[in-house]
């Protein structure tokens, strides 16, 4: 099965009738490099994210997702991070329990799990757990 993944150079080149048209509580900036603004947008791991969003009701913040190459670098990113390809969110907790938020991840398609004190990163990639 081949992944559909699709690239702007900014994300102020989205279309944004069409991006809202199929995930109705996400904004192109969201999931954008907060280094340069590019963005990629991996359709089954947004499917994944706005599934998990309508199916919940419940808002998610999404603190980093796209990162081009360099951003990835400067914050440590593991060389093949799934956020380099747009298939990673990481989901701010901001009093939610993270045992439960893992839950409903898990349950909505995510296969990458790692815990952190404020997030929760999620992923489409190969299933996996890391942190405490």
């Amino acid at each position: 099965m081949t992944r559909k993944a699709l690239r702007y150079r900014h994300w102020k080149k989205v279309p944004l009738r069409w991006f809202r048209a199929r995930w109705p509580n996400f904004h192109p900036r969201e999931i954008a490099c907060r280094h340069c603004g590019e963005v990629v947008i991996d359709v089954a791991s947004m499917d994944t994210l706005q599934r998990q969003r309508t199916q919940t009701g419940e808002p998610i913040v999404v603190n980093s997702a796209y990162r081009c190459p360099i951003h990835n670098a400067l914050v440590g990113g593991a060389p093949l991070s799934m956020h380099k390809f747009g298939r990673a969110f990481d989901q701010a907790l901001r009093g939610r329990d993270r045992g439960t938020l893992e839950a409903i991840a898990l349950h909505h398609g995510f296969t990458g799990i790692g815990r952190y004190r404020t997030f929760l990163h999620t992923d489409t990639g190969r299933r996996r757990t890391w942190g405490s």
